[in-house]
């Protein structure tokens, strides 16, 4: 998910393919080494030493996520060393926030859908804003999409559809509650990509289906039912939840992307 599903789901822009791919790659390696440590110093410090172990390299995986999260808002306006150091100021902010929310707040997020994809969303927003210039108002026609990175784009679309279950169960602390989040979150995914073909369809003046729908709304499933998809639910619960993510997903991909907000927006509302 974090190597190829994040990575070719960004080539839908057409002058940002190598872009998308490569400082995906250069994101994903430098977070998970720094979310390693920020989340050692949080949560796994003993006697002085980081203890490393396969929850520890998953957390690091999660924070990594939150900073290739906001890599979608800023797409093709920054550089490297600008993208290295959002990654890492990002992981820092989130290891403190996931902290607050989970350990001191105590609210319930197995899925993190609330510390990882709301928070890299929103800190893409607040990255992007820090970058604006007035004077790069102009014309966007490298925002657009051609046949081929759309093809590109569903490679990591489908990546990120089929892992997302093994993505919202990987921390839940007992295997019934893992088996509750698998099936969940495969419920409310199967139903968001129903719910966005159909929605995708009827929004269109043509009836025709909008790629970027199909790229990032069919996935507002798996992220709905994070939070809750080791509860008892219930497949009702889970179809609901994904039925209600495809609509809000792909009438805002319709109605609120406009102009230079293109990745921003797309950001957020994935």
């Amino acid at each position: 998910m974090i190597f190829v599903g994040f990575g070719f789901l960004m080539t839908f822009l057409k002058k940002y393919g190598f872009s998308s791919v490569g400082f995906n790659l250069l994101i994903a390696a430098f977070g998970l080494q720094w979310g390693t440590l920020m989340q050692g110093w949080l949560h796994h410090l003993k006697d002085g030493k980081i203890k490393v172990d396969i929850f520890s390299l998953i957390n690091a995986d999660f924070s990594t996520a939150t900073a290739l999260i906001s890599f979608g808002a800023v797409l093709g306006k920054t550089s490297p060393i600008q993208l290295l150091i959002m990654t890492l100021l990002e992981i820092t902010i989130f290891a403190c926030n996931e902290h607050l929310v989970t350990s001191v707040l105590q609210a319930k997020d197995v899925g993190a859908s609330m510390t990882i994809h709301a928070f890299g969303a929103y800190f893409g927003l607040a990255v992007s804003r820090v970058l604006y210039r007035p004077g790069l108002q102009g014309d966007h026609d490298k925002e657009g999409s051609v046949y081929h990175s759309d093809l590109f784009a569903m490679i990591g679309t489908l990546f990120l559809w089929m892992f997302w279950p093994s993505f919202n169960s990987a921390i839940v602390g007992n295997p019934d509650g893992q088996y509750r989040a698998i099936i969940n979150t495969y419920f409310s995914l199967a139903a968001c990509v129903l719910t966005a073909y159909a929605v995708s369809s009827l929004v269109d003046k043509k009836g025709k289906l909008d790629m970027v729908h199909i790229q990032n709304a069919t996935l507002a499933g798996g992220v709905a039912a994070g939070t809750s998809a080791d509860m008892m639910i219930y497949p009702y619960g889970s179809l609901l939840i994904g039925f209600t993510a495809g609509i809000i997903s792909t009438v805002g991909f319709k109605y609120l992307t406009v102009g230079s907000d293109f990745c921003i927006i797309k950001s957020v509302i994935s």
